[in-house]
Parts: C-alpha cells; structure tokens; sequence
C-alpha cells in the first residue's frame, strides 16, 4: 500500500477529488443546485453549526448516492461492548488483564470485534470516554462500522489495518495511530490477525497540547498528520451491505445496496488523520530531574472539565527522556529499611 497519498497538516481545512473524476469538486460553492457528476452534496458537522468559526468542524462530501439510501436501521446483539459502568462494583486493587487471545478464522471469523475494557462518564450526556480492545481475523466484507457516540483514536498493536473511510483509504501500521471521528463510516481490511486499542471519546475531539513555556516546536508536529486523499468505488451490492452504526452504547444495522464509500470529492476541516508516532519529538532531560507527565502527550482532549484530566495519547518512545536520570534510580525496587 506505498502508493497511498495523504494530505498533511492537523485540523487544516483541506480538499481533495478523486482524480477518475477531475472538476467533481465544485467551484465556490458548497450545495450548488446540481453538482457535478449529478452527485448528491451532504454535509457532515462535527461540532454545532452555530458554534464560533475557531471551532467549527465540518466537512462537505459529494457522493454518488445520498448517505441515507438504506433500509431502516434494527437493534443488534451488542456482544462485549457496553456503557453501563455501574455494572461492575468498584474494586480498589491493582488490576491487569492477559492479552486477549484473536481466535482463529477456521474456529470463528471476527471482523471487527469490540469489547469495553473500562469506562466512565454519561454517553447519553457527551460527558466522558471508553477503553475498548479490537480483534480482527479477517476483513469486513461488504460491512462498516460508524460511530454516532463519539470519536474513535485506534491504536493497532499487531498487524496492519487498511481503512476505508469516506474521504479515502488508511494503512495504519503498529507505532501508528489514526482517529476516526464522530459520524464518519469505515471499514477494515487486515492481512493477518490483528489486535490493538481503541480510546473513545465522547462530546469532544481530539487537539494539539498547547506548547506553553516549551516554546514554538516540539512534541507532534501538525505537518505530520496525515489526511486521506479522496477515493470512491460505484459499486453495486446485490446481497446488501451492511452498516453497523453505534448509538447510545448500543449497535444497529441496516442494509443498502450499494457501497457506502461512494464520496468523489470532498473539502473541509472534519476529516479522519493518521499519525506515526515515530515523529513525536520529546522534551528531553538534560540536568538532573524531569519535565511534567502533562508535557508529553501526542493528543489531548478539548480544554473542558474531562479534557483537562481525561485522556493523553503517549508516544511509546517516551522512556527516552529518562536516559539521563538512569542513575538517579536503582533497578530494582527495595523496602528502604533493608541493608544494602
């Protein structure tokens, strides 16, 4: 998948088409009364429309077909996925989980498979988040998944995903990590079974820390962002496709007939990005203690209440900065009253 283009920078307002289709993306205007192509303009809004211009997140998409061309949607059997965190009685201890074993394609196929390791906040609110682990053995077939609760950051520890969105296609490798946000569909294909992370957001998205008394580079580099250029497939679905859409921590189906990542042009700031975190640029230690956790972080929430204390996205190479303190620690940890 080298021959997959991106387009570069964190939250800029950005536009692409896909090149089967030159002019399909229209020229100063966002909903004229007949698109090229006689496509279908929809907006998608990931903040309210009123909000002030500095945070308004939106994205208009020119499809083939409108997003809605499908069957009613129908509850479906949520698995291990939940948002009752009250469930589960409070426990104090320390607590640590095996890796969850991928099953075998031969013994059960799993495309997409969730399940909620922890969780807090009110979904129905917009107030809080969720730690979900996936496993995937095999690629969603004339399947996608979109999420109306909140945003997707997925973290894959084994094996590579190869993403459809509606904006174009993904390879996320391990030591990556790409955000899938509110509302927008996806699909997977892998090419080995795969395992990794999924942090969920809800209510707010995903920013760059501010860089504060750091100065004006550092940590992730906006440049290094990487959006995808627009694809598009015109393609029939005789059997139905299926949409799996998560609302208010519960999954609902419907089917189509066609394929949803029918987008040809699109332009905007509401966009899916991917990042390698190979580009995370530390804040070393140089003298003899070392800088706040806080200063570390890839990604951190919107400044409100749960974003201050909520969630950060560290970069695995983050032991790096402690090189110089090496000395400052013994290797292994001892009852001070002990003799040395």
């Amino acid at each position: 998948m080298a021959e997959l283009k991106y387009i570069s920078g964190f939250g800029n307002e950005c536009s692409s088409e896909d090149p089967r289709c030159p002019g399909s993306l229209p020229e100063g205007q966002n909903n004229p009364q007949v698109c090229p192509y006689n496509l279908y303009a929809e907006q998608l809004s990931g903040s309210a429309f009123t909000c002030p211009r500095s945070t308004n997140k939106r994205s208009w998409l020119y499809r083939i077909l409108p997003s809605v061309s499908h069957k009613p949607f129908e509850s479906i059997d949520e698995g291990q996925v939940t948002h009752n965190w009250d469930e589960v009685d409070p426990d104090p201890n320390q607590l640590r989980w095996k890796p969850f074993e991928i099953p075998k394609a031969s013994q059960k196929k799993v495309d997409f498979g969730l399940h909620t390791l922890c969780g807090a906040g009110d979904i129905k609110s917009n107030n809080g988040l969720a730690i979900h682990i996936f496993l995937c053995n095999t690629s969603m077939e004339n399947r996608c998944f979109y999420n109306s609760d909140g945003d997707f950051l997925i973290v894959p520890q084994k094996g590579n995903l190869l993403i459809y969105t509606e904006f174009g296609k993904m390879l996320v490798q391990p030591n990556e990590i790409c955000v899938i946000q509110r509302g927008m569909r996806f699909s997977i294909d892998v090419f080995e079974e795969t395992r990794g992370y999924i942090l969920e957001v809800y209510g707010v998205h995903f920013e760059l820390p501010d860089l504060g008394p750091i100065g004006a580079n550092g940590l992730a580099n906006p440049r290094d962002f990487l959006i995808p250029i627009a694809w598009y497939e015109d393609r029939q679905v005789p059997g139905g496709y299926t949409v799996i859409n998560k609302y208010q921590g519960k999954l609902f189906a419907a089917k189509q007939d066609v394929s949803p990542f029918n987008v040809v042009a699109w332009h905007g700031n509401y966009t899916p990005y991917k990042y390698n975190l190979k580009n995370f640029m530390v804040i070393n230690s140089v003298a003899f203690d070392h800088a706040a956790f806080m200063f570390e972080s890839s990604l951190s929430l919107a400044v409100t209440k749960w974003g201050l204390k909520a969630s950060r996205c560290l970069d695995e190479n983050y032991h790096k900065c402690w090189e110089p303190l090496k000395s400052h620690f013994t290797p292994n940890s001892r009852n001070p009253a002990e003799p040395n």
